[in-house]
């Protein structure tokens, strides 16, 4: 009798899940027995959607509803709170399983070269993206101290971080925002909040929908500035959106209708300003402003300096400029990249393929592209894998608790998808108890050995 094929898929972010769908499918219509679990180094599944996108953002959280599905006819096994490279090495991983799916995703910020980004008051949007969704292990307190603040790039991350900044906290409550974050969000003295691009605003990358919600945010005027608008060569028919279309002429729409307004004299002011490249944060013992160069299109697709220099004063900085990916200890890393090498998902070791060892997701191809593109991505992955499929060697432990037993013998308080749903269960009470005239869907635990404790039913829940 063939014994079954078993798949360990690291991360179970969306990449990872998709990954373990799409395996089972296939290999079932190809007449294999897949045995696929899902290891997790945090003690909850979902990775980005919980510890990666807004609390305000419950469209793109609904796809939870999806990936749930994927997962709770337990064909699909989680195991969470293991950290693989920590808790199992890669090699005791493999000596349990036929092939392993690393789908870790990006989650460092992506390095700068810019004068003083040492100075407190500097920050990585990664690392506040981590705080305000609640994250275990970044900590609880997060200095909120700055009246102006400096948000550098325009994508959705800096949209994210600048809308979270500059909403009233009252407007979260809704959402399954941790205490914590609330009291911190509630204390702030924040006042302005500016949002710096190199490029121009046909070149902006935020989805309109971002864009759009942007100017919803309650007691939050807009501004923008008209020279940064009209400059020879700036329409929607240029620069790296030319090919957008339809998308470029409905944000720059929105861009003006802002334009159009006339201020309200609300308490915070959410400004977007585009032509600028920092060159120097500045202060000798904190952030005191930042020093911009202004841009101007080169005509050949990119931007170039003018020469003219200005300074804001700000007290805080928040570059939101990109994600790269972490190492996997004894995993080929290339650090250049901040991806796992592969060719098409199967992982290289100078060049030559690591047998039995894959990669989906950001890992495996940078931190590009919308949630939903992990899909085609893992697909490919999974293409890579059946091909391999034959020639892969017998896993020398491949029973089905072989890693169980493992994990026990190692004291490691593994989590289970039994125990995802108790924690769930427990939040949704904890924001059904909320005695506020809001309705909250639920309240994020925060502590690590608080959800592992509530996960493996150690603490009495209701």
């Amino acid at each position: 009798m063939t014994r079954p094929f078993r798949v360990a898929v690291v991360g179970a972010g969306p990449a990872g899940i998709y990954a373990g769908n799409i395996l089972r499918t296939r290999a079932a219509e190809a007449g294999i027995d897949a045995r696929i679990d899902l290891f997790e180094s945090l003690p909850a599944p979902y990775g980005l959607i919980r510890y990666g996108v807004a609390p305000d953002h419950p469209r793109i959280k609904g796809i939870v509803t999806s990936l749930h599905d994927m997962l709770s006819d337990g064909s699909v096994r989680l195991i969470g709170n293991v950290e693989v490279g920590a808790d199992i090495t890669v090699d005791e991983l493999q000596s349990l399983y036929h092939a392993v799916i690393f789908a870790t995703g990006a989650q460092r910020d992506s390095v700068v070269d810019l004068p003083g980004l040492h100075l407190p008051g500097s920050f990585g949007a990664a690392d506040f993206v981590s705080w305000y969704d609640g994250h275990p292990d970044v900590p609880r307190h997060w200095p909120l101290d700055a009246p102006q603040v400096a948000v550098l790039g325009n994508g959705n991350v800096a949209l994210d971080v600048a809308r979270v900044l500059a909403k009233h906290p009252a407007d979260l409550l809704t959402t399954d925002i941790p205490d914590n974050v609330h009291a911190g969000l509630a204390a702030s003295p924040v006042e302005d909040v500016h949002v710096f691009g190199r490029r121009g605003p046909e070149d902006i990358k935020f989805t309109p929908i971002e864009l759009r919600e942007l100017g919803e945010v309650p007691g939050v005027d807009i501004v923008l500035y008209d020279e940064d608008f009209g400059r020879p060569g700036d329409d929607v028919t240029t620069g790296e959106r030319r090919a957008a279309g339809n998308q470029a002429k409905v944000m720059a729409r929105i861009l003006q209708s802002w334009r159009d307004r006339e201020p309200t004299g609300a308490p915070r002011r959410l400004h977007l300003h585009f032509w600028h490249k920092p060159v120097e944060v500045l202060g000798e013992h904190a952030v005191t402003g930042l020093r911009f160069e202004r841009t101007e299109p080169d005509g050949a697709g990119g931007i170039r300096g003018t020469g003219e220099f200005v300074d804001y004063e700000v007290q805080a900085v928040y570059r939101a400029i990109g994600y790269r990916g972490t190492p996997v200890r004894d995993v080929p890393f290339d650090e250049a990249g901040g991806v796992i090498p592969n060719d098409g998902g199967r992982v290289l070791d100078d060049g030559e393929p690591v047998p039995g060892l894959y990669a989906t997701g950001w890992i495996k191809r940078g931190p590009v592209g919308l949630i939903g593109h992990t899909k085609s991505d893992a697909g490919e992955t999974i293409e890579k894998l059946l091909e391999d499929h034959a020639a892969l060697a017998e896993a020398p432990r491949p029973g089905e608790e072989a890693v169980l037993d493992f994990f026990a013998s190692r004291g490691v308080r593994f989590t289970t998808w039994e125990g995802w749903l108790a924690l769930d269960a427990h939040e949704r009470a904890l924001g059904a108890d909320f005695a506020g005239e809001v309705v909250r869907e639920r309240v994020k635990v925060v502590p690590r050995d608080e959800q592992v404790a509530i996960s493996n039913r150690e603490v009495i829940v209701r």
